[in-house]
């Protein structure tokens, strides 16, 4: 099965919370109400750097993911 790269979640136990799930390497759930992300990788410390950078990027492809989406809904 072919996933899209990012998917919008919700739950009724969370009813404040939008989530994105990023589905592509490095995998993770982002709350856009309080920009916490969930990791659902492993990383090695030596990758920090990298992994900042990279984080810094797919949370802002993230958000554009949700704007996207919005709009065509309305």
């Amino acid at each position: 099965m072919k996933l899209p790269r990012f998917i919008l979640g919700d739950n009724t136990d969370f009813p404040e919370s939008i989530f994105i799930i990023h589905t592509e390497f490095p995998r993770f759930i982002i709350d856009l109400k309080t920009d916490e992300i969930e990791w659902l990788e492993e990383f090695d410390v030596e990758n920090e750097e990298e992994m900042v950078e990279e984080t810094n990027n797919l949370i802002k492809e993230a958000s554009e993911f949700y704007d996207r989406e919005v709009d065509r809904y309305q």
